[in-house]
């Protein structure tokens, strides 16, 4: 290899990398366009390329240490570049590209909610009314633990609260993702999801309640039923979303409407799995613990859940004409 005529040739490509590294380093990537940013990269992996035949050619020490010092500092743009800009797409989206997603599909969500409340509504009616109607539903174990001995069943938990929590969190997400997964039978399933879901948490509200349980219950309920419902609820509408571009697409065809309301699906998934985490470990470890009062633990779910909606309500101002 002639190497004064491979420096002459490759010298204009290593100058131009120092000038968008000098540009990147004193005024941040941001201030690269597009075209900048692929250029970039594209003379950043040249340049390594470049160092490697140095080393193996035995070009010169100093070309060598200034290839390894342009190739270090085009390292340190490109990639850590690329994490800072992931981590900045991650918080834009926690902070307002969940709400937003939500507020989109408001009416998906409103449907999932509908059918769960409406269901329990019907099962307390028919529980409260008909005594064989709860023995279909509750197990007859746990009927005869809070009608004849008075007791609440989630004691069983204290003494193994991380294993608990993690059993929770797995059976939540499960029932979440069986939600999400319905929309391809047309939204069958996530309606049977709902609806039953909607029945049992209504039937046992019944048991607790004939049994003048019912204050304790719905305390161990609040702090994590505020955050787990409704992520429940974001499934079902993510699911209705599917069901909707499978069955409904519109203007679309079926294929692009599947891409269109699967990616709305996408980002309710993304918020809903944090949420059903946070709410597997106060399940775990808060809901249950007899240490804290009933009336710290409604507190804590109030606030949870106004948090909640305060959240979910959020909006990006509109700059001002």
């Amino acid at each position: 290899m002639n190497i004064q005529r491979w420096i002459g040739r490759r010298e204009k490509s290593w100058k131009e990398l120092n000038t968008l590294l000098q540009k990147a380093e004193k005024q941040g990537m941001k201030t690269l366009n597009a075209t900048e940013i692929r250029q970039l990269a594209s003379l950043y992996r040249s340049a390594a390329a470049d160092l490697a035949r140095a080393r193996t050619q035995q070009v010169g020490v100093r070309l060598t240490r200034n290839l390894q010092n342009l190739t270090a500092r085009g390292y340190a743009q490109v990639y850590q570049g690329s994490r800072r800009q992931e981590w900045q797409a991650l918080r834009e989206f926690v902070l307002w590209g969940f709400p937003a997603a939500v507020q989109r599909s408001a009416g998906y969500i409103a449907l999932a909610t509908g059918l769960f409340i409406l269901a329990g509504l019907v099962a307390w009616w028919f529980a409260w009314n008909d005594p064989t109607f709860m023995a279909l539903v509750v197990p007859q174990a746990m009927i005869e633990q809070v009608r004849d001995r008075g007791e609440l069943w989630m004691g069983r938990i204290i003494g193994i609260e991380p294993y608990a929590s993690s059993t929770i969190m797995i059976n939540n997400i499960k029932v979440s993702f069986g939600a999400v997964a319905g929309g391809i039978t047309g939204g069958l399933f996530t309606t049977y999801v709902m609806i039953l879901n909607g029945i049992l948490i209504g039937t046992v509200g019944v048991l607790v309640g004939q049994n003048n349980l019912a204050l304790p219950f719905w305390a161990f309920v609040f702090p994590h039923g505020s955050l787990e419902l409704p992520a429940i609820f974001l499934a079902g509408g993510a699911g209705f979303l599917i069901a909707r571009a499978l069955l409904f697409p519109g203007c679309y065809r079926r294929m692009d409407a599947l891409k269109l309301y699967g990616a709305e699906a996408a980002q309710l998934v993304f918020g809903v799995v944090p949420m059903l985490f946070i709410a597997g470990i106060i399940e775990g470890f808060f809901s249950p613990s007899p240490i804290v009062p009933d009336g710290v633990k409604y507190l804590v779910g109030a606030g949870l859940f106004v948090g909640l909606v305060f959240y979910l309500q959020r909006r990006r101002s509109q700059p001002s004409a």
